[in-house]
Parts: structure tokens; C-alpha cells; sequence
């Protein structure tokens, strides 16, 4: 029997034997969706018989029975919520495949372009070229139907990590409050962990999971992007025309990385020993430039701030320098880390270990360098270098492996709508991430322009402060809980080994353990295994799911609200 992939988590077949089915769970399938009415030819075997033997097997079965020709919408809708419920990846068949790829095709026309329907249809083998009429007329007909005006309590806008902490800390909180995210992919990140990937530490793969199952099931998702904020009217519009209204807004769009300011940076990453941890597809990319590289020059770059998570551009020097330092190669290589600020970290209290590292591992810092052209076939780097008096001069590199930390901006419709401040962030007060003009809006993460680290600890920490004071201004309670600016940095100085950089605004440290059981200023092994053994699950199944770690704000005896962290 043989499969023939359709997407990520679909893939279709022409009718199968019982004893298929063992072979489909040992490849890794978890659902079978058989699209054959029983009796179609004779010996068949019939659904209940597969459907018994699926259950000892434990498999997932939906029985979605298409006459050739017939197919209706009730069958279009069965199969779509057989996608959308049933555990993936998911096989489904029929005599030949094709009855299955056309529910399929019928099934995403509302998320899909036809083009890349019936492109992805030929791929594996099934012409639908002549259902293409009928597949944009259906779409144009779901999206008129979309553009009805929906009306949330909450409405919550981005489904990374700030976005979807909030949701969950609203409807633990609320179970029956009216809550809809906006939110365009299909794929969560669990960005923290590519510095890791570009380490040989953890796998890509390990870092996502399927949005569907993390946003609450009590939410709604509107699987859609924002065009733009309409705050005088209480409402968003989608960039499919329709428009959503709340009655309270959260906003945590995330940021956008500006890959294309740097000349020539796209026509070259993931290729010529150019890459980057800050993309899920390039993270493993750097693991291998790191074990290929015995000899030559390695850049590390760092643009100008703010960016999310300030540390990684160092992370991912000092994880390679340790592994050449171990294959006994370090001192072939020259290290040159090329940063846009005039110092190698923020908080002082942590740049004494840093600086040893440094000296450990042989680098070069270059202050006041900002990555501005590359030539990858060329494997040349130019940077713009500004000295004390603002002079600026080109300085160019050659390089055999280059690690890029992408200049980094909020998105466009943030820049350009009424929340923005005069550098394109989400304008809010910092302590409580209300929005300075309407009182009906908060923000969090990367897009606000509350001064923290663009960290996810710094997401963790804001989300139940957020979600408190939403609620107490849905209740009309004139009380607040108040964000303290908490941001984390592990730093990864070698493998086994952190500097758990914890602050808050002002550069005030704020540990999150006694300095007997972690002092963060030094490098330690219980600091490594917390990033590598212990966030990685407490982020899935506890920061996402609206268990609080560490951060509950709770009412005292004055009118407000404060964040009681230890």
C-alpha cells in the first residue's frame, strides 16, 4: 500500500487491507478516515471490521462514506472536523485517493488558495485542475460569509506566547467569559529553544506544537490576520475585509524580523555559512555550519536594540565556541562578535562571567558595529562602524560562518494604526500595559513598548497581570496589578552551564531563588538544567495552559493590586 502525503498532518491512499492498518500505526499515523461506502466491490472489508481492528491497534477512526459524485456538504463538514479533532497525522482512503484529496480540497478552501490546492493535489498524483471553478466560487462564497461583524468580550490579538498565556489566565480565571484569539498560523514555537537547536541540544521539531491545541478550547480562534486596529469603533479588521468587535482589547501581535534591511541577507541565508537562530528553519542550519567548521573566521552579529531576547547573538557564539573547544579546534577559528551597542551586556552585575567567557573562548568584540551588506558567495560582511563622536565608517569582513541577530521592528499594521507610539510600538504605561489613550486596550510582549527585555519570561510574568486588570475593568473595580518590568536571559556560556540573568526595569535584579540555591551572576549547572529540563514543559503544559509559576498577582490590603512574585 502506498501513502501519498498531502500536508503536515494528511496524507491519502486508495483503499487499504486490514492488515494495512498495523503498518499505518507503526508509520506513525494516529487517524484513519475511510471515505469508501461499504459494498462498493465485492470483499471489501467493511468499516465496522477496519474500525475494530483501528481500536486494537489504537487508532483513531471516522467512517465518512462519499458516493462517487455525490458528495455533499454535510460530507465536506464531517471530514473538516475530522481534520480539525481527530489526533494527527491522519490517513485517509478511498478506491483511489482521489475522493479523499477532493474532500480534502473542499475541506481547506476557506484557509487555502485554490492555486496551492490544486498544486499540492498534483503533487501527489491527483488532477483536480477541472474542480478549480468550482473550489473559487465556494471560496469566495465562505469569505462574503466571514465578513459578518462578530462581537467578543475579550478579544485577544497573536497566538504566541503572550497572547495565548493571557487567554488562558482570562478563562482560568472567567471559565464562561467570552474570549476569541486572532491568530493567521497553524504551528506554536517554542522560540527559546532554537538557541538550543543551533547547539545540537534539542531538535527542531521538538519546538512546535499544533496551534489548535494550545489555544483554550473555551476560546474562540479566528484563524486570520489583522490589517488593522479600529479603536474608536471597539474594533480589528482582518485582511480579509471583515471586521471583529470587543468590548476589551489585548494585543500581543509579536514583532517582525527585518531580515531585508540587511543587503543581499535574503538571497543568502540558509546557504553560503550564512544563517540564524531566530528562524525555526535556520536553527539546525547553524548546528551544522558549527560541526563542519575546523578552520577559518566565525561572525556573530547583533543589531541595534530593542530585539527579542537580547542575549541570543552571544547564546549562539558562546554554545559553538564550546563545541570547538571540545572537538579541540577552538584555536583554528577566529571568533568575532560584531554588536551595534557599546557593551557586551546591559546588566553589569553579569558582565564580570561574561567577560571570562569571552577571554575563555578567545573572541573579539566589536562595539559599535552594525551588520549592514552581505555577499554570501563571496563570504563577505560589511558593517557600519560608529565610533564615540558618531562618526561612521564601512567595515568589512570576510567570514566562513556568519550568525545573523536580524534588525527587528513591530509589525506594520501596529506602525501604522492609532496605538503606536512614535517608534511603531504599542503605546501603553508600563506597569499596568494599559494603553495610554484607551482605556479599553492592553498590550504585552514584543509589540508594547513597555522598556523590559522582549523575553517570554517577560510574556509570563505579564499575562496574569494583564488578565487581572481586564477583568477588574470589565467588573468596573478600580484596582490594578502592577508589572514590575521582569525580564530572564539564560545565558548559555557553555553546554552544561548558565548565567540566569533576572531584571527588572531599572536594571534591578530580581532572582527568582535564593542566591544559596542559584546564584544567576555566576555560571551554573542547576541554571542549565532548568532551561533545558524544566522551562521546556513548564512553558507547554503550565505558562500556556494558565498555571502561574511565580507570578500571581494577588489583592493586599491597599486599593490595588500588586504582583506578589516570591
Amino acid at each position: 500500500m502506498k501513502t501519498k502525503q498531502l500536508t503536515d498532518s494528511l496524507s491519502v491512499a486508495e483503499q487499504i487491507k486490514l492488515s494495512d492498518l498495523k503498518a499505518l500505526a507503526q508509520a506513525g499515523f494516529k487517524t484513519v478516515i475511510n471515505n469508501r461506502p461499504d459494498g462498493e466491490v465485492p470483499r471489501q472489508p467493511r468499516s465496522v471490521t477496519l474500525e475494530k481492528r483501528a481500536a486494537e491497534l489504537g487508532l483513531s477512526y471516522r467512517f465518512i462514506p462519499v458516493t462517487p459524485g455525490a458528495m455533499s456538504t454535510d460530507d465536506i463538514a464531517d471530514f473538516k472536523a475530522a481534520l480539525t479533532d481527530a489526533p494527527a497525522p491522519a490517513i485517509a482512503f478511498c478506491r483511489t485517493g482521489t475522493r479523499s484529496t477532493t474532500l480534502w480540497a473542499h475541506a481547506v478552501v476557506d484557509v487555502l488558495p485554490v492555486d496551492a490546492i490544486i498544486s499540492t493535489a498534483a503533487k501527489a498524483g491527483y488532477d483536480l485542475s477541472t474542480s478549480k471553478t468550482k473550489l473559487e466560487r465556494m471560496a469566495d462564497e465562505m469569505a462574503s460569509s466571514h465578513r459578518e461583524t462578530l462581537k467578543y468580550t475579550v478579544l485577544v490579538v497573536g497566538g504566541g506566547s503572550a497572547g495565548i498565556a493571557t487567554a488562558s489566565s482570562l478563562l482560568k480565571r472567567r471559565p464562561n467569559l467570552d474570549v476569541a484569539v486572532i491568530e493567521p498560523n497553524w504551528v506554536h514555537y517554542y522560540q527559546p529553544g532554537w538557541t538550543m537547536v543551533g547547539g545540537g541540544i534539542f531538535d527542531a521539531k521538538s519546538t512546535e506544537r499544533r496551534m489548535r491545541d494550545l489555544i483554550p478550547r473555551q476560546a474562540k480562534w479566528i484563524k486570520g490576520a489583522v490589517a488593522k486596529f479600529h479603536p474608536d469603533t471597539n474594533s480589528v479588521e482582518l485582511e480579509d475585509g471583515s471586521l471583529v468587535q470587543y468590548d476589551m482589547l489585548v494585543a500581543a501581535p509579536g514583532l517582525r524580523l527585518d531580515f531585508q534591511k540587511i543587503e543581499g541577507c535574503e538571497e543568502t541565508l540558509g546557504k553560503n555559512g550564512v544563517t540564524s537562530n531566530y528562524r525555526y528553519d535556520l536553527a539546525p542550519y547553524t548546528w551544522e555550519l558549527v560541526q563542519g567548521l575546523k578552520s577559518g573566521t566565525a561572525i556573530f552579529s547583533q543589531p541595534p536594540m530593542p530585539i527579542k531576547c537580547a542575549g541570543a547573538p552571544q547564546k549562539a557564539m558562546y554554545l559553538s565556541a564550546d563545541h570547538w573547544l571540545r572537538e579541540n579546534v577552538l584555536n583554528k577559528i577566529n571568533i568575532e562578535f560584531c554588536t551595534a551597542g557599546v557593551v557586551i551586556f546591559g546588566i553589569k552585575e553579569y558582565v564580570p562571567s561574561l567577560m571570562e567567557y569571552v577571554k575563555k573562548y578567545g573572541a573579539n568584540l566589536n562595539f559599535g558595529e552594525n551588520l549592514v551588506k552581505i555577499d554570501g558567495p563571496n563570504k563577505t560582511a560589511w558593517f557600519e562602524k560608529s565610533d564615540a563622536n558618531g562618526h561612521k565608517s564601512l567595515v568589512e569582513r570576510k567570514f566562513d560562518m556568519l550568525h545573523i541577530s536580524p534588525p527587528q521592528s513591530a509589525p506594520d499594521f501596529v506602525k501604522r494604526s492609532p496605538l503606536a507610539n512614535e517608534a511603531g510600538w504599542i503605546d501603553v504605561d508600563p506597569e499596568t500595559l494599559r494603553h495610554t489613550r484607551y482605556s479599553n486596550i492592553y498590550a504585552l510582549g514584543d509589540a508594547c513598548s513597555a522598556p523590559n527585555a522582549k523575553t517570554m519570561a517577560a510574556a509570563r510574568k505579564q499575562a496574569p497581570i494583564v488578565a487581572t486588570n481586564v477583568l477588574a475593568k470589565l467588573d468596573g473595580i478600580n484596582k490594578r496589578a502592577v508589572y514590575d518590568g521582569y525580564g530572564s536571559c539564560p545565558l548559555t556560556v557553555e553546554r552544561g552551564k548558565i548565567v540566569l540573568a533576572e531584571f527588572g526595569y531599572g536594571g534591578k535584579l530580581i532572582p527568582s531563588f535564593p542566591k544559596w540555591i542559584i546564584d544567576g551572576t555566576k555560571p551554573s549547572r542547576l541554571s542549565w538544567l532548568l532551561k533545558e529540563r524544566i522551562l521546556p514543559p513548564l512553558y507547554w503544559k503550565g505558562m500556556l495552559k494558565g498555571k502561574e509559576w511565580l507570578v500571581k498577582p494577588h489583592p493586599n490590603d491597599r486599593d490595588e493590586i500588586t504582583d506578589v512574585v516570591k
